[in-house]
């Protein structure tokens, strides 16, 4: 093949790959089914819809219609794991459509685009791996994002605030006891209090980003199922191979999915993370994981 052709041909490919990784993250949502045997012998069977990285800027459309379309899953529970916001006036629209999602028995905890406007960054620095871990520099700026506001209106019909918190409720005849932490990943979680309540039929633990100190204090206290977000399942993916980073230290293999984790000497827990239904604005792609919200059955 002549040169010309061939950078025609690799041209062509990249823009291809670039289209289809746009068409991926703006346009092709999914909800995925999957179940989890945590709940005590004899227990009704508990949906769990399981929300993370919306990461909404008010004019996108097709993802405000498809949200609109969850509370048609009639779940048991909801669970949000964080970074709802991309824009300062996406609070109201995006409260308008969780609709009666939010009349559900629900918890939620907070990302860091929950506090903090999305900025351009280099994506290379995001594939390059590493914890990812945001610790002063560009976090030592204003919390400009309305994030009291969203907390307002997410708990207005009951939803548990769990940013290092911890909450109850009784879905189905089973009593759950939740603990939160605020975001891992810039370092506002609080582990200080290991304990948990060994009188709950179920105890579930809830986090934005899964870092390994976080999965690990969950388990050892006895927490049956731990849900996160953060990772958006590696964003790209490549056939075959999977996620490539996480964007914090928990390795590519639990990138997104149901997992178990497992800590020496405590046993071992369930653990959920969403690819999340989101991006950052700057870079609108995914590629082989498509924005998702999951389904996740809690049965006996």
């Amino acid at each position: 093949m002549k040169p010309s052709r061939l950078l025609g041909a690799t041209a062509a490919l990249g823009l291809g790959t670039l289209a289809y990784s746009w068409v991926e993250a703006t346009r092709r949502f999914v909800v995925r089914e999957l179940s989890a045997p945590v709940l005590p012998p004899g227990s009704e069977p508990i949906r769990v819809l399981h929300l993370s990285d919306i990461h909404l800027v008010p004019t996108q459309t097709p993802k405000l219609r498809w949200l609109r379309s969850l509370a048609s899953l009639e779940p048991d529970l909801v669970v949000n794991t964080g970074d709802n916001l991309a824009h300062a006036a996406s609070v109201t629209p995006l409260t308008e459509a969780l609709g009666d999602l939010l009349d559900v028995p629900g918890v939620f905890v907070f990302g860091s685009n929950d506090y903090f406007s999305p900025r351009l960054k280099n994506p290379m620095a995001y594939l390059g791996g590493g914890t990812g871990v945001d610790v002063g520099g560009d976090w030592e700026r204003v919390r400009d994002l309305p994030y009291e506001t969203l907390r307002s209106e997410l708990g207005r019909g009951g939803w548990l605030d769990l940013n290092n918190a911890r909450g109850e409720l009784t879905v189905n005849g089973t009593r759950i006891a939740f603990r939160g932490v605020d975001d891992p990943h810039l370092r506002y979680d609080d582990l200080s209090d290991p304990s948990t309540d060994p009188t709950a039929d179920l105890r579930i633990g809830v986090a934005h980003a899964p870092y390994l100190r976080v999965l690990d204090a969950f388990t050892a206290a006895g927490d049956e199922i731990i849900l996160a977000g953060h990772t958006h399942g590696g964003q790209l993916q490549i056939p075959g191979v999977g996620a490539l980073v996480t964007n914090c230290d928990l390795e590519p293999g639990r990138a997104d999915g149901l997992h178990r984790h497992r800590v020496a000497g405590f046993g071992e827990s369930w653990l959920h993370v969403s690819a999340g239904c989101g991006t950052s604005p700057f870079t609108p792609f995914r590629f082989c994981c498509r924005p998702e919200a999951t389904v996740l059955t809690l049965t006996g």
